[in-house]
């Protein structure tokens, strides 16, 4: 079987077909054209197994827990922990703004969420302090991304049910990633801050006040204990924590009067929406992963692979460049589902961890959220904030280039993403 999939594949999408009906087109179109209608059944049974998952069901509860911590106002009583810590940083309002994002990450693990929620209000807030918008919509944009690599995270419950890799041993291996792209982005903060002369956002808190602010937010600020601590501990499965999320989320915010009863339907609305698009692009892409392996693809791009280069870190670098290029046009999901099938048994020839190249992959594609021309993360604070994207981009550069340090990092230092997966026995 040939690959012209791929052909019609990259056609269809640059002519605006939505990725998911894309990944079931271009097989299908190849197929008839091959005169191979008897893989026709196969496409469709992996549409519909691709979907029937037990392990797939967090994907919408964590989506759900997601919602109800963004409209239930608990985002305000983290920029207000935050504050108390540092807000008396130079440039403290972008401080609050990244260590914000560090923590709406434990309860979200989305970037869209992270920067639509926190760029609603700290944007207006750091223009008013003496901020650019531009600046106030880059650092938002910069530090979203955080969302979907301090678990839980959507991408990568995505790559596990894809790749076959367990989703206890990627959230272990992202807490460390995410901690270090939020230090990382404080630290450049800091040096554009006292450049630019950005001023403190408040006086340094008293102790007393810091454990006010966070005896306000102890409850949201338990979740991702409470998360964390059950799927790595055992006690439950990744797909009964995000159960165990979405109705903690909504015991807290019932029982703080933050939402009403009269709220949940649409609540729940929204949430089946946005989880019918994801489950469906799910299930487009195990069908045409079924199609990939099918073609023989990944054995061709491995021995083309081997042409280039027989050193897995050259290896790596290259495929880091591809996935920038990649996270420039797709969004993260989509290219998780499309290049995972065909990358992860190659870097398995070369002696590369699957888990260490699943979150180097995750982390990867994430910050290609962020850069242009169709960084989904871009357009969000573009609309938020009102500042165009190529602005917004521009300012981005100098966290661009923090990011790309981490991407590097956590690649060629396996011990930053393999320490705790192995601590806690989900590698060896």
């Amino acid at each position: 079987m040939g690959i012209s999939f791929f052909w019609i594949l990259l056609s269809v999408m640059f002519l605006g077909m939505p990725v998911a009906f894309a990944l079931l087109f271009a097989p299908g179109l190849s197929l008839f054209l091959e005169g191979k209608e008897m893989f026709y059944l196969l496409l469709t049974q992996r549409l519909y197994n691709g979907i029937d998952s037990f392990p797939l069901m967090a994907i919408p509860f964590f989506m759900l827990a997601g919602e109800v911590m963004n409209r239930s106002g608990i985002t305000l009583s983290l920029v207000q922990v935050s504050q108390a810590f540092i807000g008396h940083l130079r440039g403290g309002l972008a401080q609050i703004n990244i260590l914000s994002s560090m923590l709406f990450a434990g309860l979200s693990g989305s970037a869209v969420a992270d920067c639509s929620a926190l760029g609603k209000m700290l944007i207006p807030a750091m223009e008013k302090n003496g901020y650019s918008r531009r600046f106030a919509a880059a650092v938002t944009a910069a530090s979203s991304v955080i969302g979907p690599i301090i678990p839980p995270s959507g991408i990568m419950i995505l790559y596990a049910f894809v790749m076959n890799v367990s989703v206890g041993g990627l959230f272990a291996a992202g807490i460390i990633p995410g901690i270090l792209v939020g230090v990382s982005l404080m630290i450049m903060t800091w040096f554009l801050a006292r450049r630019r002369g950005y001023k403190v956002a408040s006086e340094k808190a008293t102790w007393k006040e810091r454990g006010t602010a966070v005896k306000q937010a102890f409850w949201p600020l338990l979740t991702p204990v409470i998360l964390l601590g059950g799927i790595l501990s055992g006690v439950f499965t990744p797909t009964e924590a995000a159960a165990v999320a979405a109705a903690y989320a909504l015991l807290v915010s019932l029982l703080s009067r933050t939402m009403t009863m009269s709220s949940l339907p649409s609540l729940f609305y929204a949430t089946a929406k946005s989880s019918a698009v994801i489950l469906f692009l799910v299930g487009s892409a195990v069908a045409f992963s079924a199609v990939i392996s099918l073609s023989g693809a990944p054995q061709k791009i491995a021995s083309i692979m081997v042409t280039l280069t027989e050193n897995p870190l050259l290896l790596l670098l290259i495929i880091n460049i591809l996935l920038l290029f990649v996270g420039m046009f797709l969004d993260a999901g989509p290219a998780i589902l499309i290049l995972g099938p065909i990358l992860g048994p190659i870097v398995t020839q070369f002696g590369i961890d699957p888990l260490h190249f699943a979150i180097v992959m995750c982390v990867n594609l994430t910050i290609g959220l962020t850069t242009p021309p169709m960084g989904l993360v871009l357009f969000v604070a573009s609309s938020v904030s009102g500042e165009r994207v190529e602005t917004i981009s521009r300012e981005m550069l100098p966290y661009l280039a923090v990011h790309i340090l981490v991407i590097l990092l956590i690649t060629y230092i396996p011990a930053l993403t393999m320490t705790l997966p192995r601590l806690l026995g989900f590698a060896s």
